[in-house]
């Protein structure tokens, strides 16, 4: 009998050692995945509430501006061709660094005695890159200079701008967050081969859009 008792433990033991066979199996085989951060998150830490809200309400700020500014300018807005049509933008928004011939034309308007449409001197304005990749914007000349970094998005046909304002004879911008009242926000976007755009929505000039236009100037300087 007690010969006999022992031996019902035999298949228990061995479907026990083969449970915690398999268990260590698959701890052994088991990995860890990490979901890759979203990159809107990398800018969205960075921005400011009031940003993010202007940035998320560009749709609105597009709708609005055109809305007030065809009926007196339909022309104009046509001519301009697909800077001045939102939903533009094109696959590889990244600029390549060099310097620009740069453009600034304002629309609609927040402001009762602001303009709803005006077009402005062109300018010189320049893109510049680091040894980690990261670009930025610099407007060259004028009494309002922007100049800000451009962040990956989860959108892949656009960039993230998040700058400053230079003003007067200042010769360097704050660095955005420094000062509310310069910080600059904005879309952009690669409207065409050889074009850009930056999209600034809700400006603190009294327009709803200011719209940047960036074509590579022909002779680029050696260095």
């Amino acid at each position: 009998m007690k010969r006999t008792s022992w031996l019902w433990l035999v298949p228990t033991l061995a479907l026990v050692s083969g449970c915690n066979t398999a268990l260590d199996r698959a701890r052994s085989t088991a990995s860890v995945t990490v979901e890759p951060q979203a990159k809107s998150d990398l800018w969205g830490a960075v921005a400011t509430a009031e940003d993010r809200d202007r940035i998320n309400r560009l749709g609105l700020a597009w709708q609005e501006a055109l809305t007030v500014a065809k009926p007196k300018h339909a022309k104009e807005i046509n001519s301009e061709g697909l800077l001045l049509k939102p939903r533009s933008g094109l696959s590889r928004p990244e600029p390549t660094p060099g310097s620009y011939n740069c453009r600034m034309i304002s629309v609609g308007k927040t402001e009762p005695k602001a303009p709803v449409f005006e077009k402005f001197k062109p300018f010189f304005c320049y893109v510049l890159t680091d040894d980690a990749g990261v670009l930025t914007i610099v407007k060259q000349t004028g009494s309002r200079r922007p100049a800000g970094r451009l962040w990956e998005d989860d959108d892949p046909n656009r960039l993230i701008f998040l700058g400053s304002l230079a003003l007067g004879d200042e010769k360097e911008p704050l660095a955005y967050g420094e000062d509310p009242a310069r910080d600059t926000a904005g879309i952009f976007e690669r409207i065409a081969p050889f074009k850009w755009r930056l999209v600034i929505p809700w400006p603190r000039s009294g327009a709803k859009l200011e719209l940047f236009e960036l074509t590579p100037v022909a002779d680029q300087p050696e260095g």
